[in-house]
């Protein structure tokens, strides 16, 4: 052991730890910054702004590239360090603990201008990294800024208010009043709203609209993947970004440990690169698996007919066959959410009645009502069902989210669901059902639908992309390849990324 230098990059640790903000490790960190012209680094002129700091990686990575691209310009280093801190860096800390935690990594010291500094020109102590604790606006019990719930989010003093400086204000220019070339960062990603099973809202989104006001040269942020094809409340931001013809480049993990070891976001994580300086309807998109980049493709952001994001370029020729082949939406015959009027927490239902119930409430999986429960779609009561369960299924492997094949059945005549299932066809007869669950279990069928599966949650717009078939026999895989004339490549993508049914 005494041979061994090991010095570990403390902000690598911390990266590891689970946590609602997730600490970005400074090789990711890097690999942005890569992105960036690296002759920004080589002008005093250049200015960058992290408005989410938390442990200050991103700071104290631009300011060391900055050190070595201002040797020759400034040669005396502690006058460069000077003119870096207080002339070129700055940040905006997301709470008070990581405010100190970023000028400790960045300035050596929690106060700025103190007397372990490494900049002696701050007269502050906070320096270029601002934090100024702020209250929501509530509004009919929301935040109108990023819409916290006030039940959970008021709090006294002593406690951390999470009203985000950057977002909490009509005027982000104001903060610093001045110009940056360069804003990049990894926002939080989500804030509960007061709903059931803690639901969250997403805010990563406000984060990158706030950025684009301050008309950055280039700017960079590290968000969830779903806004591609969902996510609540993200379709305007999702109809922006890929009609922002400045959207250079992105990086796509598909696997959120991938990016950052230890953590899962369903859906993945992408970054990107905003240029104003580049103006295409196409994106340059790096598929990572692993710790490589597996795959690089120029593609355009929208494709006809769809207003989501196919991040990858196969999967998205198999849509564009399908779509010409055959125009018909599974969708088309699935039900809307709480398909019978029964909510998930529904509890109102006996061993016996005239109905059968299948919920997750009961032990034996369903139970019993009368037909007066049953306030949506009563004409479907006496028809055969194909369900399947509303939450997902998470391999460990890829982090992505797929059908919950194991609790997917027919549900026979005289029964009905709570909205813990999703009834994706009703048929006359049994034959038909039988054939639509033999279709479901399908690769072909499972692949177009992880491709809209963005959350935790399957809804009608699962089935957006997958064929409506005919279901007078049964099908298979090699029958729906030959029909959609599917190359040798795009079957080996299926048949890659789909598993085996056990």
């Amino acid at each position: 052991m005494i041979e061994i230098n090991y010095n570990p990059d403390v902000l690598s640790c911390l990266a590891n730890l689970s946590n609602d903000e997730v600490f970005t490790p400074p090789k990711l960190v890097n690999e942005i910054l890569d992105m960036l012209p690296q002759e920004l680094f080589q002008s005093k002129e250049t200015t960058f702004l992290d408005p989410v700091t938390k442990s200050g990686v991103f700071l104290r990575e631009i300011a060391k590239r900055l050190n070595d691209g201002l040797k020759d310009q400034i040669p005396d280093q502690q006058e460069r360090i000077d003119h870096i801190f207080s002339k070129q860096v700055y940040g905006i800390a997301i709470t008070e603990l990581t405010s100190l935690l970023a000028r400790r990594s960045v300035y050596c010291t929690k106060k700025a201008n103190g007397k372990y500094s490494v900049c002696t020109s701050f007269e502050t102590e906070e320096g270029n990294i601002k934090y100024d604790r702020l209250q929501h606006t509530w509004q009919n019990g929301k935040c109108t800024y990023c819409g916290a719930s006030e039940e959970v989010y008021s709090r006294t003093d002593d406690l951390e208010t999470y009203a985000y400086q950057f977002i909490h204000t009509d005027k982000p220019q104001n903060i610093f009043n001045m110009k940056f070339d360069v804003i990049i960062g990894n926002p939080p990603y989500q804030l509960g709203d007061g709903g059931n099973n803690a639901s969250a809202t997403p805010i990563y989104n406000l984060f990158v609209e706030q950025a684009k006001k301050l008309n950055p040269r280039f700017l960079s942020m590290i968000i969830p993947a779903r806004w591609y094809a969902g996510g609540r409340g993200l379709n305007d931001f999702r109809n922006e970004m890929l009609s922002d013809n400045h959207l250079k480049v992105i990086h796509d993990f598909k696997n959120t440990a991938d990016c950052f070891p230890g953590i899962r976001v369903g859906g993945g994580i992408c970054y990107f690169l905003r240029d104003l300086q580049y103006n295409s309807e196409e994106v340059q998109v790096h598929t990572h698996k692993g710790d490589k980049v597996i795959k690089t493709a120029i593609r355009p952001k929208l494709q006809d007919g769809l207003d989501i994001f196919i991040r990858d370029s196969i999967a998205a020729e198999i849509i564009k066959k399908v779509a010409l082949i055959n125009p018909k939406r599974m969708s088309s015959i699935a039900l809307s959410q709480k398909p019978f009027g029964m909510r998930t927490n529904f509890t109102d239902f006996k061993n016996k009645g005239s109905i059968k119930l299948y919920t997750k409430k009961s032990k034996s999986g369903f139970a019993f009502i009368e037909k007066e429960h049953v306030t949506k779609n009563s004409d479907f009561i006496g028809k055969w069902k194909v369900v399947t369960s509303r939450s997902t299924s998470v391999p460990e492997e890829d982090n992505g989210q797929v059908l919950r094949i194991s609790q997917t059945f027919i549900a026979e005549p005289n029964s009905v669901v709570t909205e813990s299932y999703v009834v994706v066809g009703v048929f006359d007869s049994e034959e038909e059902a039988k054939s639509c669950l033999t279709y479901l279990k399908t690769k072909f069928f499972r692949l177009l639908c992880q491709i809209t599966i963005v959350s935790p949650d399957v809804s009608q717009r699962t089935f957006d992309l997958v064929p409506l078939e005919d279901f007078s026999s049964k099908l298979s895989d090699n029958q729906l390849y030959e029909k959609y004339k599917l190359t040798s490549e795009e079957i080996e993508l299926i048949e890659s990324t789909i598993k085996e049914l056990q």
